[in-house]
This record gives structure tokens, sequence and C-alpha cells, in this order.
């Protein structure tokens, strides 16, 4: 079957609702954008190079990344190569490996940040602070358990379904966002705030492996929180 692509709002949707042209077309416009970058400005150092990086390029990564997250391999190294070249270019790095120099700099994996993002974007629904993106009105999403805490919920898919199908809907927002929810410690998930849940899930997340699979690497997993972290921690 013919795959067809349209430009929505910077967002590339296809017809088979998959997100392989949009990584690919965001990830080649960051390569584009890191590549006038290193040519204009000649600075190696740390500082000048990280700003570069967070001001100019990550931007076009992001956008909109706890809609279209993905979970292929391929396409989080793909996204991941370009943050790997970037970071490759910083003068003190050298002799690194991606993985080294993601702890050297203390900055996360595009992977993590993403799952990051979705986090604290399904608290923000939880909280009503932004529009519920669920399939569920919000007191039909969460849930409250005296031992457990608050939980995020998400339908079952209780029809037979083919593969395909049950792979969208396992990466969709509604189901991927809610797994990422519960695996968080409790503090976490119950922070009276904004500003308290970033600075409790950043203390959390540090203490957390982040080795995302990249091209020529090899990773025991995926790397993501849902696979490294047990059920409502």
């Amino acid at each position: 079957a013919v795959v067809s692509t349209q430009s929505t709002g910077g967002i590339f949707l296809t017809n088979d609702a998959t997100w392989g042209p949009h990584i690919a077309t965001i990830s080649t416009e960051a390569m584009r954008m890191a590549g006038w970058a290193l040519g204009v400005f000649r600075n190696r150092s740390k500082r000048t190079m990280l700003t570069l990086f967070k001001a100019l390029v990550r931007p076009k990564l992001e956008y909109c990344s706890a809609l279209w997250s993905p979970t292929k391999i391929g396409d989080i190294s793909k996204l991941e190569g370009v943050q790997r070249f970037f970071t490759r270019r910083i003068e003190e790095c050298k002799g690194m490996d991606y993985w080294e120099r993601l702890s050297h700099l203390k900055i996360q994996s595009l992977q993590r940040r993403r799952e990051r993002f979705m986090v604290i974007h399904l608290w923000k629904v939880y909280n009503e602070l932004v529009p519920n993106h669920t399939t569920r009105p919000v007191n039909e999403s969460f849930q409250m358990n005296p031992r457990l805490g608050l939980s995020a919920v998400y339908p079952e898919l209780h029809t037979p379904a083919e593969a395909a199908v049950k792979t969208l809907r396992e990466d969709s927002f509604s189901v991927r966002a809610a797994k990422l929810f519960n695996r968080m410690p409790r503090d976490v998930r119950e922070s009276t705030s904004l500003e308290s849940l970033k600075v409790t899930l950043g203390n959390f997340l540090e203490r957390i492996p982040d080795h995302p699979p990249v091209s020529g690497y090899r990773s025991p997993n995926d790397n993501s929180l849902v696979t490294l972290l047990p059920l409502l921690c």
C-alpha cells in the first residue's frame, strides 16, 4: 500500500498512523541546523556548544514529541544520532563514546527527555493544567489507591485486533504515558506543584541508567523507563 504524508502544524501525518516520515524529516532538518551552527560558530567549548544545541537544534527534535515519541529502535537511533553527532564536536569530550558524553555533560538522551515530557504532561492532565488528551474523562483516567497512591488508568483492548492496531494502541499517548506515569515513585505521581514535580522527577531520573540505543552500539534493552522500572515504584 502507498503511504501518503501530510504536514499539519509542523507534524507530518501519514495515512497508516506511523511516524517514520515525520522522524526522518525532523532529523534531517535538525542535522542541517547542526551543520549550520558548527560552520558559523568556531568555539567548541562545552558552554557554547550546549547553548547552541539547546537553542537551535534540540527544539526541532522535540516539538510535540509526546504525540509521536517512537518505540522502534531505528527511529530512536535516528533522533539520537543528531545529539550524538553534535556532542562529539565538543572539545572536552574527545575520546568519549556517546553514553560517556551524556554522563560527562550531565544531559539526558533525547529518548529519556521525551519520556520525561510524557510523565509531566499526564500529571498536568490530572491537575487540569492542560486539555485532557486521553481517551477518557479525567475522573476515569486516574484512580487513587490507599496503598499504591495515584495511578493512571487506560482502557484494555478487549476485542480481537490485528497486530498493527495493537501496536498503534500501545504506542499512543493514552497508553504509553499511563505506563510511564505508573512506574514513577509515589512522591513524583502525587507532587503538589509543577515545580516540585520537576525537581522530584529530575532527582529520580538521575539514578536511572540512560544508555539509549544508537547505531553501532550494543544495548541490552531499549532504554525505555517502561522496560527499566517495575510497575508502581
